[in-house]
């Protein structure tokens, strides 16, 4: 048999272990791994690469519909594929899906515009509760929720988040949830603004620790008692791990590089929430221990970008939230690997396999087991490269990492068996990626 495309004499990483060995591709799937060779009638020498599963980014907003200035499926999705993702799970706050005919209208607008997969989240509204079954039987790929009111969207009480986790249960659906309580981040607020400080030390005060770490007990406790599936969003640091317990656990790269104190200098270019809470290398040591050990389950972006321009217009309290990654996830992940705080194999796992799991989209993403869509990144481990903000192919044109050297890096991208990136090249055109329905729609 000759299969369409031989990724050859590169090195396959698994979550299960890495083997020098040959990988073809026919009719957009995974046809065979393994030692033998075959006739393909297009070949790519993989020698001294890394071949790895297409990254399954979970987390990430595009802004699409709504502001793209800050970001938008072409552009976002054109940052994923240079950078080795080839799924991600969308939802924007400036349009939230909240029932199934939003659902069925963004895939409308979305038609033609996304250069990778794609599966879309919803958003749960206190008092429409009534829709999350039917959003879920529509293809959402999670319901996503917040314990505060942020980002133009209303927090949930414990008595709401409990009829959330009760119906998410009977429908079998599976929730992510934002946690940081509401009456602790108002008073901070409060006291802040009397005080009249407008530094950028006020993010942490106001998105504080406690107020994670409350929110987390709390949705821990409710889906314990529900029976609830539920994911716990961007978990920022170790306490906030335990606090989890029994959650599934979502953290992102920020949480393993940045430190608390960068915001009095860099104000508004690190605005996110929860910020950064690491106030030592030994707590960054901590939470890539909780990577490699597993008590982190999966990584994903919250790729939420604003342009320099838009993190400067204004005070520190009334600028966007957030930050671009999809442009840098992979690499930090690489890096982390390069310098042995986790495996290469754990990077396969926890950026591909295990958020391809938990939200329904495995075994055809997240895995090279023969069957699966061709989605495959070629990885140079070793190569070393400087982050700058005029590489960012994301809309924001910044990186949090500019000027820091990363060692590992996606050289080729391919989505079900197509090029779609090379060389730093994004090859592909908007409208190659598919929607990807949720578990709900396949129950």
């Amino acid at each position: 048999m000759t299969y369409a495309l031989g990724i050859e004499g590169g090195e396959v990483v698994t979550p299960r272990g890495r083997e020098r060995a040959h990988l073809y591709a026919a009719d957009g799937k995974v046809a065979a791994v393994g030692p033998e060779r075959h006739d393909a009638r297009e070949r790519f020498d993989a020698s001294g690469l890394l071949v790895m599963p297409g990254m399954v980014d979970a987390h990430v907003h595009l802004m699409d519909p709504g502001d793209a200035t800050r970001e938008d499926f072409p552009t976002g999705t054109a940052a994923a594929a240079r950078a080795g993702v080839t799924t991600v799970i969308e939802h924007t706050h400036a349009a939230p899906v909240v029932s199934a005919g939003d659902l069925a209208a963004k895939r409308e607008h979305l038609r033609g515009r996304s250069r990778v997969d794609f599966a879309l989240a919803a958003h749960a509204w206190p008092d429409r509760l009534d829709e999350v079954e039917g959003v879920w039987r529509a293809g959402a790929a999670y319901i996503k929720a917040f314990t505060c009111s942020t980002h133009g969207l209303p927090g949930f009480d414990a008595t709401a988040l409990h009829g959330l986790f009760r119906r998410a249960a009977a429908a079998g659906a599976v929730c992510l949830v934002h946690c940081e309580d509401e009456s602790l981040t108002a008073r901070a607020e409060a006291e802040l603004r009397a005080a009249g400080r407008e530094d950028g030390g006020i993010v942490p005060a106001w998105r504080n620790r406690e107020a994670e770490l409350t929110a987390l007990r709390l949705t821990s406790e409710l889906a314990a008692a529900c029976g609830a599936e539920v994911v716990a969003a961007h978990v920022s640091h170790v306490a906030a791990l335990a606090a989890a317990r029994g959650l599934t656990v979502e953290s992102c790269p920020q949480y393993l590089t940045l430190c608390e104190d960068e915001v009095s200098e860099r104000g508004a270019f690190r605005k996110f929430t929860p910020p950064a809470r690491a106030r030592a290398d030994e707590d960054l040591d901590a939470m890539w221990r909780a990577v490699a050990d597993g008590t982190i389950t999966y990584i994903s972006t919250d790729h939420a970008p604003s342009t320099a321009e838009q993190k400067r217009a204004g005070s520190i309290w009334d600028v966007h939230f957030g930050l671009p990654g999809l442009d840098t996830t992979l690499s930090v992940l690489l890096d982390g690997a390069h310098a042995g705080r986790i495996s290469y194999e754990r990077v396969a796992e926890a950026y591909a396999e295990a958020p391809a799991l938990r939200y329904g989209l495995w075994p055809a993403k997240g895995t090279l087991y023969p069957g699966a869509d061709a989605d495959v990144v070629l990885v140079d481990p070793d190569v070393g490269w400087t982050v700058r903000d005029a590489d960012v192919l994301s809309r924001a044109g910044w990186s949090p990492y500019a000027g820091t050297t990363l060692a590992g890096r996606a050289v080729a991208t391919y989505l079900r068996g197509a090029p779609v990136a090379a060389a730093g090249e994004v090859l592909d055109e908007p409208g190659a990626g598919r929607f990807l329905a949720g578990a709900g729609a396949r129950d």
